[in-house]
């Protein structure tokens, strides 16, 4: 019976001992890793497109006041209609003039004998955004609009813009991708390797930031207000990782 006791404690220490042994092989072995992290070249590209505004936006509005508010809304809708009027006569569409806010606010004083702000009126805003597609033009459109609103003519501000700036993606996206290239083809030659094919392609446009300008009127009745375009561009940027061979 000890003998017996004897030999099964001796097979469950072998068997111990196998169990570490083969823990061990694992542990210090080789070992594969799968990783999705991708080796090459990467770079960014830039294009750049010079471009002439073909739109003009104005924010143009209409300021009246009165001791009431029928009267102070009577003198803003007899205004703005003939901007309305106006601007149709120089060719611009009804589309082409949106509504931006309208507002009746009370104007108030204060009364220092009362010690208490008293009502003096109220103020009507009438506010629109005028697109003007003939750049030419501009000048003689804005000062027929603020001849029509007179005294209550309001402009906020001139904005000059592209009507369709995706029409020049394709040209500065492949202004981007060539420099991209050149940049990679130059990296790999001086690495000493051969350039692949790109594994990855991203892109970020970034819209032209143009500048507002205000409008102060015209210098005389017989010259119209010059409003000067310039240029601004489009730029792309896109990243690139190449390949290695």
């Amino acid at each position: 019976m000890k003998n017996k006791l004897l030999l099964l404690l001796s097979g469950i220490v072998i068997l111990v001992l196998v169990s570490v042994g083969l823990a061990g092989c694992q542990a210090t072995g080789p070992s594969v890793e799968n990783s999705n992290q991708q080796v090459g070249i990467s770079v960014s590209g830039e294009g750049k497109v010079t471009v002439t505004p073909d739109i003009v936006n104005v924010q143009y509005g209409i300021q009246a006041q009165a001791l009431a508010v029928a009267d102070a809304q009577s003198q803003a809708a007899n205004a703005i209609n003939d901007v309305m009027a106006a601007l149709t006569a120089n060719g611009v569409a009804q589309i082409d003039i949106q509504t931006q806010s309208y507002s009746i606010q009370q104007t108030t004083s204060w009364d220092n004998n009362k010690q208490i702000q008293i009502v003096t009126g109220y103020q009507v805003n009438n506010y629109v955004n005028i697109k003007i597609r003939d750049v030419a033009k501009a000048g003689i459109i804005i000062d027929a609009a603020a001849a029509a609103g007179g005294n209550l003519t309001r402009v906020n501000s001139i904005q000059f813009g592209i009507a369709d700036p995706l029409a020049y993606n394709d040209q500065v996206r492949e202004k981007a991708m060539t420099d991209a290239k050149d940049t990679a083809t130059q990296l790999a030659k001086l690495a000493g390797v051969t350039l692949g094919k790109p594994i990855s392609i991203s892109e970020n446009v970034s819209s032209p930031v143009v500048p507002p300008i205000y409008y102060n009127g015209a210098a005389d009745a017989k010259s119209s207000t010059a409003i000067t375009p310039g240029t601004f561009d489009i730029t792309m940027t896109v990243q690139v990782l190449y390949a290695i061979k």
